[in-house]
């Protein structure tokens, strides 16, 4: 079982955090928490359709803030909202089409590729913001269902999370395209005699990862109705984190969309986690890091053990 070991751990940190703070397990902290875990989540399934495809994408965070902005700025220039909603996306979709046509065709490291789209955004956001934030100045029906909130604290972020993921389970765990994805990530080779298109499966999930790191950045732009220009800053690692949390190898063909959930949930739980158990912030990153090695090892032995 590929999410057996995330499985274990977010059932570890869930009663270690449930002990170690009485406002763990209220309703507020839970929807909360899986606010912060949705916002990622979404990030992480795009993410991980992508590794298990063998490839990688550094640019998402920059994305995850591109997508608002630009929805932002139109609206504060009386842009229709669902003209600068689909602006806003095109442009993420854009330069995912822009990362995997570029990693195809000139066989460089999806990893260099997408580091340079990275940085090419995160320097657009600084020059065209100044550095500074941009407040929506009106209400938007659209952002509402993104990311307001549904009852009870639940928000709507959690509810796309919550498709997302059935949706691409289904899509890898009973389409052919999702054969084609687990092929291709496993042997290149094999997948192109086997008369799979490589190439069209690598640029697909490419989009596939900006389409939702976009979406991602919208539901918590719909939530805190402001953009900051660092917004999404180590998103990426994160994402890939979970991603390899709840049971996908970096080395691709193989991974889980569930597992990815889970590795999501685990990563919120751990940051509101600490939070209430009186930790420092600096901490977080640090206890993420080392849960990260951990499964990485753990992953590596389960496949290893399957594989014979």
């Amino acid at each position: 079982m590929k999410e057996a070991g995330a499985i274990i751990g977010i059932a570890v940190f869930f009663v270690l955090f449930s002990f170690l703070s009485d406002r763990f397990l209220s309703l507020d902290n839970l929807t909360s928490t899986f606010t912060m875990a949705a916002e990622l989540g979404i990030i992480t399934v795009g993410m991980t359709v992508l590794m298990i495809s063998g490839e990688f994408d550094l640019s998402v965070g920059s994305i995850f803030a591109v997508v608002p902005m630009i929805v932002a700025i139109m609206i504060n220039h009386g842009v229709n909202d669902f003209l600068a909603l689909l602006t806003g996306l095109v442009v993420g979709v854009g330069t995912g089409f822009l990362n995997g046509l570029i990693t195809i065709k000139t066989e460089i490291p999806s990893f260099i590729t997408t580091l340079g789209t990275m940085m090419f955004w995160r320097g657009i956001l600084l020059a065209v913001t100044g550095g500074f934030p941009i407040i929506l100045e009106r209400n938007s029906v659209v952002l509402k269902y993104l990311g307001g909130e549904i009852a009870g604290g639940f928000r709507y972020s959690g509810l796309w999370f919550i498709v997302a993921t059935v949706l691409f389970w289904i899509l890898l765990e009973r389409t052919a395209y999702g054969n084609w994805v687990f092929a291709v990530g496993g042997n290149v080779g094999a997948a192109r005699a086997l008369g799979i298109p490589v190439e069209r499966v690598k640029i697909t999930n490419f989009i596939l990862s900006s389409f939702l790191a976009g979406i991602a950045g919208l539901t918590t732009f719909g939530r805190f109705k402001i953009v900051d220009p660092t917004l999404g800053t180590g998103m990426e690692l994160e994402a890939i984190a979970a991603s390899v949390i709840g049971g996908t190898l970096l080395s691709g063909g193989y991974g889980s969309i569930f597992g990815a959930f889970i590795g999501a949930l685990m990563i919120g739980m751990v940051r509101s986690g600490l939070v209430l158990a009186g930790a420092p912030a600096y901490w977080y990153r640090a206890f993420i890091g080392v849960i990260l090695v951990v499964a990485a090892v753990i992953n590596a032995r389960i496949r290893r053990k399957v594989a014979g």
